[in-house]
């Protein structure tokens, strides 16, 4: 747990010259971030504080669940539909041609095409919102659902399910674990942003002894928000803002301020 003591924002708004991002740099060149580099000369570094495992067939069976028990499938993620045919294909399990598969959004019904033919098959999708898939699923009350999910997931689909008396599974297909950070020198940043709580765990388990000190702190979305003061550690930039949708956006606010000073 840090102990570091809450100083006024005016005495931490100090310049800022280098950042992490604890996610993947971005593939595209163009990307918002690569403007902050240029705009104000600063060193960004990206590394992704999480990885997803992939739980072991032999794991799964532990579960005794019975894919093939369920009429439909909730797909909240790329890495759930992956993990789930992947169980599949380990275990030899055919699922059949009249499954349903209800996904959050239209991005992640296009990605079910990597392993079946999408036209021939009953696909729903809201999108973007759990709220939107839930309108979706009070309509087919008689399904039986199966949700491949993480071990660290939200409650908002399982809590739905349960209030909705529905037919509910959820099935762990992989794992959402800290990376290893070791090689990092994470005191050196002056702003550390992160995407998820399980960001702000990863920090925390790799270096259990951190100071914040003048480290700031710069979070996106309320529950990655609440995990950082959660884990003793003062919120700095929190994200997104109404004049500033996106993180680059809020640390180039942050960082405008700070380093004009």
């Amino acid at each position: 747990m840090n102990d570091t003591s809450i100083q006024p924002a005016e005495e931490r708004l100090k310049k800022v010259t280098r950042l992490l991002i604890t996610q993947s740099r971005p593939a595209d060149e163009k990307s918002p971030y690569f403007d902050l580099v240029s705009k104000y000369n600063l060193q960004i570094d990206f590394r992704p504080f999480i990885q997803i495992d992939g739980v072991s067939f032999k794991d799964f069976r532990r579960q005794k669940i019975n894919i093939l028990a369920h009429t439909a499938i909730i797909f909240t993620s790329r890495n759930a539909i992956d993990h789930f045919f992947r169980i599949c294909q380990e275990g030899r399990i055919d699922v059949p041609a009249d499954m349903k598969y209800f996904c959050i959004s239209e991005q992640t019904a296009n990605y079910l095409q990597k392993y079946i033919v999408i036209r021939k098959r009953k696909i729903f999708n809201g999108t973007k919102t759990a709220t939107e898939l839930f309108e979706l699923i009070k309509k087919h009350k008689t399904e039986k659902f199966l949700f491949p999910c993480s071990n660290i997931r939200r409650n908002d689909i399982p809590e739905f399910m349960d209030t909705s008396s529905l037919h509910f599974t959820e099935a762990v297909m992989y794992e959402t674990v800290p990376t290893d950070l070791s090689d990092l020198d994470i005191e050196s940043y002056d702003i550390i942003a992160f995407f998820s709580p399980s960001g702000v765990n990863s920090l925390m388990t790799n270096f259990p002894d951190f100071k914040q000190n003048g480290t700031r702190m710069a979070a996106f979305g309320p529950t990655t928000a609440k995990a950082v003061s959660e884990a003793g550690l003062l919120l700095d930039i929190e994200a997104p803002l109404p004049n500033a949708p996106s993180m680059t956006g809020a640390l180039e606010l942050y960082i405008k301020r700070a380093n004009n000073q």
